[in-house]
């Protein structure tokens, strides 16, 4: 149900069958937040400081940052409406625009933005800075007085011939130093081409980016890789562009292809990946598409996905009653997001609007809705690049992802250091949970792991993921499991595996793991090389809601269900022994709701050496009965390979 506070304009189901949600539901939700900035604002607007946990950068870069990214969000809004929005609004941009430029009087008062250095959070904000002085040109930008326009180049300046760090970043002093170009001031030609040469670094293919060197996929890829090249030529014009716009144009096209086989039926989008408190953002490479008109998805599509996510998120509480946008996925929560994230950070959902600068009358607009994939049929995606598999159920609307490639390392090689971090280094993820993410549930490393426990019971870590296969509905990859920092006094040095002698610091073991999807299930085979004495453990989806979910247990299967009837069951079907599974449950650790729930198997007492367990993971809406499971899918293991028989006859030799 939407939140009291915010009133939406009656539902279209004409138009809207699916989410009910019209061009003038985006401007209510767009004006609200907006509205709802302005009691946080410093005297002249230059910075908006808001309420909540501060970044590390400071709060005057957090204050930046809640002016450049809400203006972002008041540029599409102005420029959509032809201008024609309450005056004030453009008003309090301007006057901020002026103030935070002003270095005389600014500094005194402390409304002045920090300076451009090399590799500084000021960068990410003058990029919305740029962008949206570019898309409210003729009511700002054209109308400042001479001075601030001198005073605003001056500080964008601080770009030219600077160093950004080596991801997306360096896309945020291309549109900077393009805008610069476009009023005729100075700027350095080799940054922008050099910035756009990098990004070819990082192109995989079939319009996938990884953001930097190594394996880093997740939504910045759409909201930043393919977003600011388009937005740079959109800026360069087709005369100015050198041909790349149509290269890019290609690309996005071919990343939108599969990009809604993300989306479960209520709206939310997989959860997986840094900075998800931006939110609305997920949407903007789908309103991107249209916006520059290179999309491979109907219009009533991309209404139905963007609009289903807004809804999703807007039924749930957000924004808050204050209009503001927490830190967090609904509410506030902390442990999901990051130390760079500050209490404005979330306003990069403004990129979410990106369809308000389409006219009205576009068919974006005024064709009729479209069902996602997942309403139509069970979806099964293959995406090689970034080693993963995404398999959709029609009947309950839950998208899940079983990752065998993205691990948010900067190398792809065995070489230098590696972390894990929860939202990478799970075996799977999906629209209806969120990785366990508070410390102490991240030191324990149940859902989604396959771990190797010392007997104080430290848990081993996925940091750096090898892939191997990605193709129908399989997928496979090798990471070594670690014990971080600490000597574990089983087993042996690296990987050898042959149960005698004592482990030192940052042994590893090598697991080599196999997954095949069949309906809402996935089959997991891990082959594992451990030391002697360890235990092995296999964790399914964390489960979350406001109160405690049920649990369950038996021989070789464990479950957890929360009121509303999604559950969460591990079953074994090879080499888990006969003891009964069990569920860790946890507070405040889990994005989706305070009380959360893990099922897991666990094989105590490894003879050390090669071993291999197959396990069953489910997340499904349907009643689970998970001895019938353990009965009916057929497990033979013969020379190292393991075939799968499921219910209906079909077969999967792993």
């Amino acid at each position: 149900m939407t939140a009291p506070h915010l009133a939406l304009p009656p539902a279209d189901r004409v138009r809207s069958p699916l989410t009910g949600w019209t061009r003038a539901h985006w401007e209510v939700l767009a004006d609200r937040q907006l509205e709802a900035l302005v009691p946080y604002a410093t005297p002249r607007f230059a910075q908006y400081r808001l309420p909540g946990r501060g970044s590390c950068s400071g709060v005057v870069s957090d204050g930046l940052e809640g002016f450049a990214r809400s203006f972002l969000l008041a540029s599409f809004r102005i420029a959509g409406a032809g201008g024609a929005v309450d005056q004030g609004l453009v008003a309090r941009y301007a006057q901020g625009i002026a103030a935070g430029t002003d270095r005389g009087r600014g500094r005194a008062d402390g409304e002045a933005w920090p300076e451009l250095t090399d590799c500084s959070q000021q960068m990410v904000e003058a990029a919305s800075v740029a962008i949206g002085l570019h898309e409210t040109r003729p009511w700002i930008w054209d109308r400042l007085d001479t001075g601030v326009r001198e005073r605003v180049v001056d500080w964008l300046s601080g770009f030219v011939g600077a160093r950004t760090w080596g991801n997306n970043w360096r896309l945020f002093q291309v549109v900077a130093e393009q805008f610069l170009a476009s009023v005729g001031a100075p700027h350095r030609r080799a940054d922008i081409e050099g910035g756009l040469d990098r990004i070819e670094d990082w192109y995989r293919g079939d319009g996938w980016y990884s953001d930097g060197d190594g394996r880093n996929y997740d939504y910045y890829v759409g909201w930043a890789l393919h977003l600011y090249p388009l937005l740079w030529a959109r800026m360069a014009g087709p005369d100015g562009d050198g041909g790349r716009g149509e290269v890019y144009r290609g690309r996005l096209a071919e990343f939108l292809g599969t990009y809604p086989h993300f989306f479960g039926a209520d709206g939310a989008p997989v959860h997986q990946g840094r900075s998800l408190t931006y939110r609305f953002a997920v949407t903007a490479p789908v309103w991107l598409g249209a916006l520059t008109d290179c999309s491979p998805l109907a219009p009533g599509l991309t209404r139905r996905l963007a609009s289903g996510t807004a809804r999703h998120f807007v039924e749930r509480g957000v924004p808050d009653e204050r209009g503001l946008l927490p830190l967090g996925w609904y509410g506030t929560h902390l442990p999901s997001t990051q130390a760079y994230s500050g209490p404005a950070s979330p306003y990069w959902a403004s990129k979410g609007f990106l369809g308000l600068l389409l006219p009205a009358d576009h068919p974006v607009w005024t064709d009729r809705e479209l069902p996602l994939p997942v309403e139509e049929s069970d979806q099964y995606t293959t995406l090689p690049h970034p080693g993963w598999l995404l398999h959709g159920t029609r009947h309950d609307g839950i998208v899940r992802l079983v990752n065998h490639g993205s691990d948010h390392n900067p190398r792809t090689d065995d070489e230098g250091p590696a972390t894990d971090d929860p939202h990478y280094a799970k075996f799977a993820y999906s629209t209806a949970t969120a990785p366990e993410t508070a410390p102490r549930a991240w030191d324990r490393a149940t859902d989604n792991h396959l771990a190797l426990l010392t007997p104080d019971g430290t848990a081993s870590r996925r940091r750096r993921i090898h892939p191997l296969t990605c193709a129908g509905r399989t997928a496979s990859s090798r990471h070594d499991a670690c014990f971080p920092g600490i000597g574990i006094g089983i087993g042996v040095g690296v990987g050898t595996g042959t149960g005698t002698g004592t482990g030192t610091k940052g042994d590893t073991y090598p697991i080599h793991t196999t997954s095949t999807l069949y309906g809402p299930w996935e089959i997991r085979v891990h082959r594992v090389r451990a030391p002697g004495g360890a235990a092995v453990r296999e964790g399914g989806y964390a489960v979350a809601d406001g109160t405690p979910p049920r649990v369950e247990r038996g021989p070789g299967w464990a479950l957890a269900r929360t009121d509303a009837g999604l559950t969460s069951a591990v079953v074994a079907l090879h080499n888990w022994g006969d003891a009964a599974g069990d569920v860790v449950r946890e507070v405040e650790a889990n994005a989706f709701g305070p009380h959360s729930a893990t099922p897991y198997l666990l094989a105590s007492d490894h003879p050390g050496g090669a071993s291999l367990h197959v396990t069953l993971v489910a997340l499904t809406r349907d009643e689970v009965r998970p001895g019938a499971l353990r009965r009916g899918i057929g497990c033979t293991v013969q020379g190292g390979a393991v075939r799968i028989t499921f219910p209906d006859g079909t077969e999967s030799v792993l």
